[in-house]
C-alpha cells in the first residue's frame, strides 16, 4: 500500500495480470492497466489466442469480466478453439461474465457522408462493456477496421479516436494487428498509439521451427528488452523468460548419493552437493546412461521425485535396458517418483526445448533431473546456441536448487579436452569415462575431472557394469602401465597364488626354526645338567675342606683348654 503514497513520477504504471506462463515476470506485473496493449504479427504466430488467454484467464484467475470482439471468426468457431485449452466458452457468456461480438464490417456501413466513422462499433462496443462490466477487452484483429482505407489522415484520426476511447472506458484492451511489410503493423500507425507493443514472431531455421516475442516498447514502466521463447500447446501460451536469471542463488552444503558406493568415496565419501549440476561424458558405449539411470534410482529410493529427459531412447528401451543391471525403473515410476519424457531434439527448436522443460519441471516438482544426451541438441542447432540454452538452464536448476546429472557423448579420446556442447566449464561436477585398451580388450576408466567445493580423488578407477549394478575397482599398475579387465585378474590371480606360495614357504620356515629351536633347548638342557653336576662337584669339595678346618680348629681349641688346665692344677699342688 505504500507504494500508492509516492509520487506518479516515482512509481510505474498500474498493471494487470496476465496470467500467461512467464509473461509477468517479463512486464515486471502485466500489460498496463485501462491502457490498450497492441499485439502484432505474421499470420500463424499466436496473437488470437494471446488476446483470448489475456481476457479468459482474467475471468477464471481474477474474476474480471470481458469482451471479446472479432472481425474474423464467429464465436462458435471461438468457443471450439479455447475448447481445446479447458475453456468452456459458451458457459462463461451464459453467465455473463464473458461477451462475444462478431462485427461484419463493410465500409459502406459505417460511412457516413462520406467521411469514415467508427460510432457503431463504439456503441455495440460500449454496451457489451457496460452490460457485463467488463475490465478486459480484446479486438482481433484490426486490419479489417479499415481494410480498403486509404485516407492516412482519415486512418489516423479514426485510430487515435479508437485508442483514446478504450482509454476513456477504462478498460485494458488488447488489440491484434497483421505486421506489414517493414512495419510492425500493416498501417504502420497501431505501434505509436499504443502504450505498450508486443511482437510475436515464428522462425524456422534447419527445419525447426521457433517463436519469440518481444516487448517492442511499454511505455511508463521498465521491461525486458530480450526476445524470450514461447510455446503454444494444449495448455496455452507459456513464456520462458531465461534470459533474465543472474548467478544470485542460494546454495546447499548438503550431499545426496550418486547412487555408487565406489564414486561417492571419491567425493569425499558423501557424494555430490545437492542442486549441482554435474556432467557425465565419454564415448559411446561407456556406459553413461547406467551412471545416470543409477543417479535416478538413488534419487527415487530417498523417496525424491526425479524427472529424466530422454532425447535418443524410449523409456520403454531405458527401462527393459537397465533392468540388465539390477535397477528396477518401472517401480518408480509406478510409484509416481520418477517420470520420463522422451522427444528427438528435431521436435522443437532450442529454445523450445529449453520452456517445454521449465514448464515440465514446474509441473512435476523433481528434486532430481537427468538430460540424456545433450549431445543430440546439436542437432536443432549451433554449439554456440546449444550452450546458450544449457548455461540457461543451468541457472534455472540451480535456482530451484535440483540436482542436475547431463550426459554428453565425447568424440575425443583425451578426457582434458572440452565437451563437444562446451559445458564442462560450466557444470559444478565433471565425471568422464574413458576407453583403455589393452591386451586385445577394451575396458573403461572413470576419473573425477573436477568437484567444486570437496575434496576428490584424483587416481582412476576401473568402471565396471555388472548384473548386480555399476562398480569401481582399483586399478592396478604393472610394468607396462594400467592393467584393467582380464589383465588385472590375471595380476590379482598371480598375487594371490604368490602370496599362498609365500604363506606355504613361510610355514614351512616356521616349522624349522621351531625343529632348531628345540634342539638348541635340548642341548641347552643338557650342558645346564652338565654344569650343575660339576658346580655339585666343587661344591662338595670345598665343603669338604671346610668342614674339616672347622674340626681341626675345633680341636685344636680343645687341645689347648686341656693344656691350660693342667698347668692350673699342677701349680696349685
Amino acid at each position: 500500500m505504500a507504494s500508492k503514497k509516492t509520487p506518479p513520477s516515482n512509481k510505474t504504471v498500474a498493471k494487470v495480470p496476465t496470467g500467461i506462463t512467464g509473461l509477468d515476470e517479463i512486464t515486471e506485473g502485466g500489460l498496463p492497466a485501462g491502457r490498450p496493449t497492441l499485439i502484432c504479427g505474421t499470420a500463424g504466430v499466436g496473437k488470437t489466442l494471446f488476446g483470448l488467454e489475456f481476457v479468459l484467464k482474467g475471468a477464471k484467475l481474477y474474476n474480471e469480466p470481458g469482451v471479446i470482439v472479432t472481425f474474423e471468426e464467429k464465436p462458435e468457431d471461438l468457443a471450439m478453439n479455447v475448447a481445446s485449452l479447458g475453456y468452456d466458452l459458451k458457459k462463461l457468456q451464459d453467465k455473463g461474465i464473458i461477451s462475444v461480438d462478431h462485427v461484419h464490417v463493410e465500409r459502406s456501413e459505417i460511412e457516413e457522408t462520406g467521411e469514415y466513422d467508427l460510432e457503431g462499433l463504439f456503441i455495440r462496443l460500449g454496451y457489451a462493456i457496460d452490460s457485463t462490466g467488463a475490465k478486459r477487452v480484446l479486438l482481433d484483429t484490426i486490419e479489417n477496421l479499415f481494410s480498403g482505407l486509404s485516407n492516412q489522415g482519415i486512418l489516423r484520426a479514426e485510430l487515435r479516436r479508437l485508442f483514446n476511447w478504450l482509454k476513456e472506458k477504462k478498460v485494458t484492451a488488447v488489440i491484434t494487428a497483421e505486421k506489414g511489410d517493414g512495419t510492425l503493423t500493416r498501417q504502420g500507425l497501431e505501434e505509436y498509439v499504443s502504450d505498450c507493443v508486443i511482437l510475436l514472431d515464428h522462425r524456422v531455421t534447419n527445419q525447426v521451427s521457433t517463436r519469440r516475442l518481444r516487448i517492442v516498447k511499454y511505455r511508463g514502466s521498465i521491461h525486458g528488452t530480450n526476445e524470450y521463447p514461447f510455446l503454444i500447446d494444449e495448455e496455452g501460451i507459456s513464456v520462458l523468460p531465461v534470459t533474465s536469471l543472474q548467478l544470485n542463488n542460494d546454495v546447499s552444503s548438503q550431499r545426496v548419493s550418486s547412487g555408487m558406493p565406489e564414486l561417492d568415496s571419491m567425493l569425499g565419501g558423501k557424494g555430490f552437493f545437492r542442486g549441482s549440476t554435474i556432467l557425465v561424458s565419454g564415448t559411446a558405449g561407456t556406459g553413461k546412461t547406467s551412471i545416470a539411470a543409477t543417479f535416478a534410482d538413488a534419487s527415487c529410493k530417498r523417496r525424491e521425485k526425479c524427472l529424466y529427459f530422454a532425447f535418443e531412447e524410449s523409456p520403454q528401451q531405458i527401462i527393459r535396458n537397465m533392468r540388465s543391471i539390477g535397477l528396477d525403473l518401472q517401480k518408480h515410476m509406478d510409484e509416481g517418483l520418477l517420470r520420463f519424457h522422451s522427444s528427438r531434439p528435431t521436435l522443437y527448436g532450442l529454445e523450445s526445448h529449453l520452456v517445454s522443460i521449465h514448464k515440465k519441471i514446474a509441473a512435476f516438482k523433481p528434486k532430481a533431473i537427468v538430460l540424456d544426451p545433450i549431445t543430440n541438441l546439436i542437432i536443432a542447432g549451433q554449439i554456440s546456441d546449444v550452450k546458450s540454452i544449457l548455461l540457461r538452464l543451468i541457472d534455472f536448476v540451480q535456482s530451484e536448487k535440483i540436482t542436475t546429472m547431463f550426459t554428453a557423448l565425447n568424440l575425443n579420446t583425451s578426457p582434458n579436452e572440452q565437451t563437444d556442447e562446451g559445458v564442462s566449464s560450466l557444470v559444478d561436477a565433471w565425471l568422464t569415462i574413458r576407453d583403455i585398451e589393452s591386451n586385445g580388450e577394451r575396458n573403461h576408466g572413470l576419473y573425477v575431472m573436477k568437484s567444486r567445493g570437496m575434496k576428490h580423488s584424483n587416481q582412476v578407477r576401473e568402471f565396471v557394469i555388472t548384473d548386480g549394478g555399476l562398480k569401481l575397482v582399483d586399478v592396478y599398475v604393472g610394468a607396462e602401465g594400467i592393467l584393467t579387465g582380464s589383465s588385472r585378474e590375471a595380476q590379482q590371480l598371480a598375487e594371490a597364488t604368490g602370496l599362498e606360495l609365500r604363506t606355504y614357504a613361510l610355514g614351512r620356515k616356521d616349522r624349522e626354526i621351531d625343529r632348531k629351536r628345540k634342539v638348541l633347548e635340548a642341548t641347552i638342557s643338557s650342558l645346564r645338567e652338565e654344569f650343575e653336576s660339576v658346580q655339585d662337584e666343587l661344591n662338595k669339595t670345598y665343603l669338604e675342606e671346610d668342614l674339616r678346618k672347622q674340626i681341626t680348629e675345633k680341636n685344636r681349641a680343645e687341645l689347648s683348654l686341656k693344656r691350660s688346665n693342667k698347668t692350673v692344677n699342677g701349680k696349685n699342688k
